[in-house]
């Protein structure tokens, strides 16, 4: 692989703001994902801070939510 291109997927971060606007909308709390998702309030907690976190959490929430995982999250590139 070239180094150019590892340099720039390194440079990506992932932010869940989606994910917390939706769930202001639908008038729900952190704790209200983990009891609808069977999630973690460490994973919620790993959410909060943009940490990586499995397909698996995501296709939970995505389902429990009834939307897609661009309604939750973006893949923003860090300069």
């Amino acid at each position: 692989m070239d180094y150019a291109l590892k340099k720039e997927v390194a440079a990506m971060s992932v932010s869940y703001k989606k994910l917390w606007k939706l769930l202001i909308d639908k008038d729900l709390k952190k704790k209200d994902l983990t009891r609808l998702t069977g999630i973690s309030t460490y994973t919620v907690n790993k959410l909060t801070r943009g940490d990586n976190v499995t397909t698996d959490v995501l296709v939970r929430i995505c389902k429990a939510m009834e939307c897609n995982i661009g309604d939750i999250m973006d893949v923003v590139l860090d300069e």
